[in-house]
């Protein structure tokens, strides 16, 4: 019996790591940010809070707040899928000026660069971005903190702060563009698919 009831124990946790698989991305005082191995109805019962998860394989992305209902209906899944979710903080006080020339996601004039809005609230703007082969954006400041997912992965030439490195990034990666920063950047390889999640 005792082996019986260690075996059942072994099992059940083996399966929820399976099911699981989370992974903390990054987590500062405006958002929390973790990858899944996982449906996303699993992940809205893992945490308490509002959140954004999106579907790096098909770009989807859906709204949920404490296991409520989400900004839509969830599909199934493609096989093995992985998810990255975002989870928004408050701002812990008024955001300070940055200035005229900052720019929301998509609001700037950019070189050979598309963006589909998929939804909004109160919290979070999230839109679906693509950056051509060659595109370029010109210097700008970010008006919003914004979470970029990318989906297809790519490599992009980015200058700030005087500098210039090629990012290489694989699709399920992502990265944090503060409020008030500021960076231009070209696509010196493939097409970039990615989702924004700007925060309010």
């Amino acid at each position: 019996m005792r082996k019986l009831l260690i075996l059942v124990t072994c099992y059940v946790s083996f399966i929820g790591m399976v099911t699981l698989q989370r992974r903390q991305i990054f987590d500062n005082d405006r958002v929390e940010v973790f990858s899944h191995r996982t449906g996303p109805g699993d992940v809205a019962h893992d945490v308490h809070g509002p959140w954004v998860i999106v579907e790096v394989e098909t770009g989807r992305a859906w709204w949920g707040e404490d296991n409520g209902p989400t900004s839509a209906a969830m599909p199934p899944p493609p096989p093995h899928p992985t998810f990255v979710t975002v989870y928004p903080k408050p701002a812990k006080s008024a955001a300070a000026p940055i200035g005229p020339n900052a720019s929301q996601p998509g609001g700037a004039t950019f070189t050979g660069m598309s963006f589909t809005p998929m939804f909004e609230n109160d919290r979070v703007r999230v839109i679906r971005a693509r950056m051509e082969v060659g595109a370029r954006e010109a210097f700008h400041t970010h008006a919003s903190d914004t979470v970029v997912v990318h989906l297809s992965g790519g490599e992009i030439e980015d200058t700030a702060n005087g500098k210039t490195v090629v990012n290489k990034w694989k699709p399920g990666d992502v990265e944090y563009e503060a409020r008030g920063s500021s960076h231009s950047a070209r696509n010196v390889g493939g097409p970039v698919d990615v989702v924004l999640v700007a925060l309010k």
